[in-house]
């Protein structure tokens, strides 16, 4: 069974920074993209980064030059660093990994979650 677990949520104000992590554990053969999205109340979820494998970043446009994703493939961990932080950045934070496991198909897999909150 894989898990994600995120963690780096928080409350901060406006032009701070955060840091998110997510490492994924369990029976896990191969990663493939790993990536953050995340969901405003009322609002769908959406992409912020991702990252391939060999460490190629792609952003949503509302964070370029803010936001910068990393990974770390043998810790199968994803990161993502949140600067400049925005009342508009405000929502929950989910990491995503298409990884192969015990299914032995690559599979998408999702955290649970961790609030992220900028006040103005």
């Amino acid at each position: 069974q894989v898990q994600l677990v995120e963690s780096g949520g928080g409350l901060v104000q406006a032009g701070g920074s955060l840091r998110l992590s997510c490492t994924a554990s369990g029976t896990i053969f191969s990663i493939n993209g790993m990536g953050w999205y995340r969901q405003a109340p009322g609002k769908q979820r959406e992409l912020v980064a991702a990252i391939t494998t060999g460490g190629s970043p792609n952003y949503a446009d509302s964070v370029k030059g803010r936001f910068t994703i990393s990974r770390d493939n043998a810790k199968n961990s994803v990161y993502l660093q949140m600067n400049s932080l925005r009342p508009e950045d405000t929502a929950v934070y989910y990491c995503n990994a298409n990884l192969l496991g015990s299914s032995f198909r690559y599979l998408d897999y999702w955290g649970q979650g961790t609030q992220v909150t900028v006040s103005s």
